[in-house]
């Protein structure tokens, strides 16, 4: 019997050839589907889910899609990472401008805010191409997510221990 993380990269790999072969670019299937760039990418990684509303834009911008892919897609997906991907040169830059200014952004959240998170699952993410001042390229990477309150945890608003009364 094949294993989660075997079908997984299965998977990926066949959705990673067509998409290949397709010759487009995850700019161009966003343009066609509707989604965020990164949002194309993560469903050909099996990152996130196809919903059914999406599968025939998906359908449409990558036709050589087989019915045993889409399927597959529009299950729940195993959202992982391998541990070594921090060895990729821009997986490490990104996890090192996050430490490196995580901080900082946090204070800023929080004093925009209160006291709270951004959502990593009411979220959106996109990268973009930009000319700098000195017209030179650059990446723009903007995370979108939803501001997530901390709770006061009283007790008479625990609903587990109001049933056990």
């Amino acid at each position: 019997m094949e294993s989660e993380t075997s079908r997984k990269s299965r998977m990926t790999n066949l959705l990673q050839t067509v998409k290949r072969e397709s010759g487009k670019s995850f700019n161009q299937i966003a343009e066609e589907t509707g989604l965020t760039n990164v949002y194309v990418a993560q469903l050909l990684r099996r990152q996130a889910q196809l919903k059914p509303e999406t599968a025939p834009k998906l359908r449409a911008a990558l036709p050589e899609l087989p019915d045993e892919l889409i399927h597959e897609m529009m299950r729940p997906p195993m959202r992982s990472y391998d541990p070594n991907l921090i060895q990729e040169p821009t997986v490490y830059r990104l996890n090192e401008a996050v430490m490196h200014f995580g901080e900082s952004i946090k204070e800023i959240i929080n004093e925009e805010f209160g006291d709270g998170i951004m959502s990593a699952i009411d979220f959106y993410c996109s990268v973009d191409k930009v000319k700098g001042v000195d017209g030179k390229d650059r990446v723009v990477i903007t995370f979108d997510g939803k501001y997530l309150p901390y709770s006061e945890q009283k007790s008479e608003h625990m609903v587990s221990r109001l049933q056990q009364q």
